[in-house]
């Protein structure tokens, strides 16, 4: 999506930045992960693919995606490069026709280091505050494998129900619908956050 591709968003724990040809060779390592493909539900691509694929995303008005990195290691030495602070990505995806003020919203957290640091959380706030302010959306879905506890977890803690189980993908579905107290409650949560104009490197 082009909307976000000069937009950085500062948080506590993560700060969130398109994604660029530079995070193309970290994200292709990590792919190649066989627990990140069975979570993710994703066929490993080539490198070539992957930067194929990168480019798509940057097009496609109806994804917007943003890596995710570690806030901590971003600001402790100026010329840190954003490829060595990468934690994950976050997306939205807004591809149902019928309803435009729906996003299906994804967080992957795939360096090890980074787990359990609630940067997953952080960034899904922080994409969702995203999506209400800047897209207009008032609705959230995350499909989630079933077997990946911690994510349906942490969308719970986060407002979100479960409206369907898919035994045929093996997948539960969870929404939040964003009422004015859901959305004062998002807003706050994530008053902390600043946006910035993103250069590369930044």
């Amino acid at each position: 999506m082009r909307l976000n591709q000069n937009v950085l968003l500062l948080g506590k724990k993560v700060v969130l930045v398109p994604y660029t040809s530079e995070h193309v060779p970290r994200y292709h390592e990590w792919m190649k992960s066989e627990e990140l493909q069975r979570l993710t539900a994703s066929e490993p691509l080539t490198l070539e693919q992957e930067y194929a694929m990168q480019r798509s995303w940057r097009e496609d008005a109806d994804k917007c995606t943003f890596i995710v990195l570690d806030a901590e290691r971003w600001q402790a030495q100026p010329g840190t490069t954003e490829e060595s602070c990468m934690a994950g990505d976050v997306n939205l995806f807004l591809t149902d026709l019928g309803d435009p003020s729906l996003g299906e919203i994804e967080v992957m957290i795939a360096e090890p280091s980074c787990r359990g640091k609630g940067f997953g959380t952080e960034a899904v706030l922080m994409m969702m505050s995203y999506g209400v302010t800047k897209l207009g959306l008032t609705k959230f879905e995350a499909k989630i494998g079933q077997g990946n506890e911690p994510s349906i977890r942490m969308f719970q803690k986060l407002h979100f129900e479960q409206v369907a189980v898919s035994s045929v993908f093996q997948e539960v579905t969870l929404r939040l619908t964003m009422s004015e107290p859901e959305r004062q409650w998002l807003l706050g949560q994530t008053s902390h956050v600043e946006e910035k104009p993103y250069g590369a490197g930044s």
